[in-house]
Parts: structure tokens; sequence; C-alpha cells
């Protein structure tokens, strides 16, 4: 039997258009004399999308449609949650009359999802003793959240469970085989493929296409000197090209020099256009309007003064940045600006809210810091082939920059160890652990084995017991707390992890700690 693979990209909630692409694909089929044709799960109405009863209707209008083209083929296909078999005009559910193991499906790119999906293809197809043909999608849908990629990465098992044919990941493909002569073919060396290099085709392909999707060609972002930014600023460029691209840096006094001439050299190296916005007399200007503007009580017309404790120039700062600056240029520009935030920020809140959590678009904010410096030094090694996220981004220490505090030429930075709290906030986000399970670990003495971490951080950073416990009920507090309500009015994000923030329920409800955690925290105390 003769079969085509036909790896297409699905546009969800449209299904118009998948239809007529199905049919063209079916059309090439054809001239191929293939038997059959096998397309991916869901591939007339995509899997995220409106569940309208006219849509729905209309879906199954277009199935019976690809069944009145199977005079001469079979056609495998998905819509919805069904699979359906179209044969000589006739559409049954289910897969029929294929001699080889058929799987369709619709399945998002995530780190090491590949890799499950192979084993369990190939122990099915070593375990039944026959070839199994394995047919994803390609594409970007969304739950408004979360952007979800879909890298297709097709295969042929055969019966031996090896991996003969593989079909190109993130490209439309109709690739033709024999049945008979799958288990004939070589096996195909394994993939060492390092995760960042996945993680960037992921980010390239989902920033491309999604701003494809809203008709956005031009982007403003605002680099600080920082590796979030750097990385933000090299990963649109080269999306977008430098013409396309903004970057501002919008110093006050707490900017050093420093990261000021980094911003201007990554501007450089990158060819974008570049401005520096000062926002010092602004921001000094709303802290002198709202001190001297009294506060009235009707009732009484008594009066009290604003006060701007530090905390809030800190935030003014971030949200005069974003608010004023950024959204302005983006929309002299007839663009819109970026969010440049990371995964350990998004988890414990670490963003001023219409701040620095604004913008159309966060790219990064599924990468854990660590994975944010390895993208760095991935964009300058393999895309760029030199250096345009200057070494000293790299180095110098992650600051904010907001205070004294954070000085950054006097090694101060922001209030977090990314080396061992990076892997912290990962085990709440992706492995779901609460303080109990963390504070077990501690007690036994197998914690940075369990999270991931390097040896000897948790004694670094936290000579007692108590400094652990204290910084542990910190961020849990800000991880259930505040920082819920900042991830549900952040920006969409580009998902690269199988738990990325708005694929799960997060109520707003109070941070809780289990009754064995405070028994663990009294052993210890003892």
């Amino acid at each position: 039997m003769k079969l085509g693979l036909a790896q297409i990209e699905v546009l969800a909630g449209q299904p118009d258009l998948n239809a007529a692409k199905i049919l063209k694909f079916v059309t090439q089929a054809k001239s191929q004399n293939c038997d059959a044709v096998i397309f991916p799960k869901a591939s007339i109405s995509g899997v995220y999308f409106s569940q309208q009863l006219a849509l729905l209707r209309e879906c199954e209008d277009f199935a019976k449609e690809i069944a009145a083209a199977s005079n001469d083929i079979t056609i495998i296909f998905g819509n919805g949650n069904k699979i359906f078999t179209a044969e000589n005009g006739n559409l049954v559910e289910g897969v029929e009359n294929v001699d080889v193991q058929i799987k369709i499906d619709a399945a998002s790119f995530a780190l090491n999802k590949i890799s499950e999906i192979d084993k369990t293809n190939a122990a099915l197809a070593a375990k039944n003793n026959r070839p199994l043909i394995y047919v994803n999608s390609v594409g970007i849908q969304n739950t408004g959240k979360t952007i979800y990629t879909y890298d297709g990465n097709s295969k042929v098992y055969n019966s031996r469970g090896e991996i003969v044919k593989c079909l190109p990941p993130f490209a439309e493909t109709l690739e033709i085989i024999d049945t008979p002569e799958i288990d004939n073919l070589p096996a195909l060396p394994a993939q060492n493929e390092k995760p960042v290099a996945q993680i960037y085709r992921a980010l390239n392909f989902g920033v491309k296409n999604f701003l494809q999707q809203i008709h956005m060609s031009k982007i403003v972002i605002g680099i600080s000197g920082g590796i979030d930014s750097a990385v933000a600023a090299a990963l649109y460029t080269k999306i977008l090209g430098a013409e396309n691209v903004l970057l501002v840096n919008m110093p006050s006094v707490f900017n050093s020099e420093t990261t000021r001439h980094l911003s201007e050299q990554l501007a450089k190296n990158l060819g974008c256009k570049y401005a520096v916005v000062t926002i010092q007399n602004s921001v000094d200007s709303t802290i002198r309007q709202l001190e001297l503007t009294p506060v009235t009580f009707l009732a009484n017309y008594s009066t009290e003064d604003i006060q701007i404790s530090s905390l809030v120039r800190e935030n003014l700062q971030a949200r005069d940045r974003s608010a004023r600056v950024l959204a302005t240029l983006a929309a002299v520009y007839g663009g819109g600006f970026t969010c440049n935030a990371n995964k350990a920020e998004s988890t414990i809140g670490y963003a001023t809210m219409y701040g620095d959590s604004a913008g159309v678009l966060a790219a990064t904010a599924d990468l854990w810091k660590f994975q944010v410096y390895e993208l760095a030094q991935y964009l300058n090694a393999e895309i760029y082939g030199r250096e345009v996220i200057p070494q000293g981004i790299i180095d110098i220490v992650p600051s904010a920059e907001l205070s004294d505090a954070q000085n950054v030429d006097e090694g101060k930075g922001d209030p977090l160890h990314y080396d061992y709290h990076d892997y912290l906030f990962r085990a709440f986000v992706e492995e779901n652990l609460t303080p109990e399970d963390i504070l077990n670990f501690y007690i036994e003495k197998n914690l940075e084995e369990k999270i991931g971490c390097a040896e000897g951080l948790v004694q670094k950073y936290f000579p007692t017991a108590e400094d652990f416990i204290a910084d542990l009920e910190k961020w849990w507090k800000q991880f259930q707390g505040i920082a819920v309500a900042k991830r549900i009015q952040a920006p969409p994000l580009i998902a690269v992890s199988v738990r990325p923030f708005g694929s799960f329920t997060e109520p707003q409800n109070a941070p809780h700690f289990t009754k064995k955690y405070f028994a663990l925290v009294e052993k210890l105390k003892n």
C-alpha cells in the first residue's frame, strides 16, 4: 500500500481554509498514485476554537465534502476529537482498511515531549510487531493566554519500533511511503539536539506566526542592558528584520553608565533603530504632582497628604517606561511593544503590574532564567554567528536598577539567587510540589538532587534552617498570592514547557500550607 503522510498546518476555527488545504493535499496524493493519505488529528477544526453550533455544523459539512473526494483514495483525518476514514465517498468513524498501525495527533511542542511520544509509539509498534505511522500537525494555536507551537515531527516506525522516517519539524510536507518497504528501511540515528536549539526553533516559529496572525510587523522593545531584553531584541530582530525593530533605553538616575553603554552596544550589533528616552523628569513630575495634591474627606472636609514610598517610586519607574513611553512609541510606529518576562519572575510576581509585565507578547515568559542565558549564548554562536548580545550583558548581575539597592556597579541586583530559585520555582510550577515536599527534601538532605540545582547552594545561601524556611515561605506566598493576579493580567506567552502558565487553573485563593508542613517546621525548630 502506498501512503501519503500529510503533515499540514492547521488553523484553529478556520474549517474552510483547513478543508481547502486537505483537498489540495488529497489531489497531490492522488497524482502520486497513493492508495491512502493521512492527515493530523483535528485537521478540520483545530484544537482550540469557539464551540459555536454553527461552526461545529460547518466542520461536519466540510468533513462530508472531504469524503466526496475519496472516490479513488482513502482519506484518514481528524475533526474535533474524532478520527474519520473516508473511502468511496463514504465517511466512517475510526481507521479502517490500512495494513499498518495509524496514529494521528495534534500534539503541541514541549521540551522532552518528542522523546516521550517516540517511546510510546516505538513500544506500540514493537508490541504488535507491525509498522506504525504517526502524523502530527504544524502551526500555532492558542487559548488566549498560551500560544502553542505544533512542530509536526511525524514519523514512521518499523515493526521493531525503530524510526525509519522523520518529517521535518515546523514544515508542511507530503511524504510518500510504500508500506511493504518500511521494514527494509535503515533505522535513523538517534537525535541528540540540544534543548536550547529546540527552544529557539519553537520561539522563532511561534513569534513569527503569531505576529503574522495579528498582522503586526513592527515591534518596540525596552532594553535595559540586562539579559532578558537583550535576548528579546535578538529574537525579534531575526524574525522581523532590524529595520522593523525599535530598541529604547529609558534610564533613570538609578541606571548605571555600564548598562546604558551595553544597551547602545546591543543596538549597534543588531543594527536596529535606537532611542534613549530618560524618564527621571517625568517620574519626578508625577511624584511632585501627587504629593502636592491634597486628599479631601468630603464628610468633614479634612485633608491629608499623599506620601510616595520608595517601593511605589520603583513601580512608578516601571509603569512610566511601559505605559507611557513604550506604548506611545508602539502607537507611533504602528506596532506593539514586548514584555520581556521570564518564568522565574512570573512565578513570584517579580514585575510591576501595568509596567514591565505589560506588552503585546511575552515570548520568553516560559523560559527559566538559566534557559534565557543559554538562549543568549545560542543566538550569538549559532544564529548570528557573532557576538550580537555583548558578553558584558551575559556577565552582569541581573538587576532591575530601580533603586540604589540594585546598583550593578556594586554587584547588587535582583532579590533572587537564580541558580537556586530557578529550580525551586520550577518544582512549584512544573512538578506541582509544595513547601511540605520541599521541606521534606531539606530534612532528608537531598533537596538539591531532587530539584536539580547544583550541590552546596542551599548551605551557601541559607546557613540556618530558619533562613531556609523564611525564604521558602516568602516565595510560596508570592507564588500563590499576588503573583496569580499578575499572571492573569499578563500578555500571552509562547509555550515551550509541558506546564506553561495559562495551561492550568489558577484561582485567586489565599496561599496555603499543609498541617504536615507546620509539623516539619516544628520538628526543625526542636
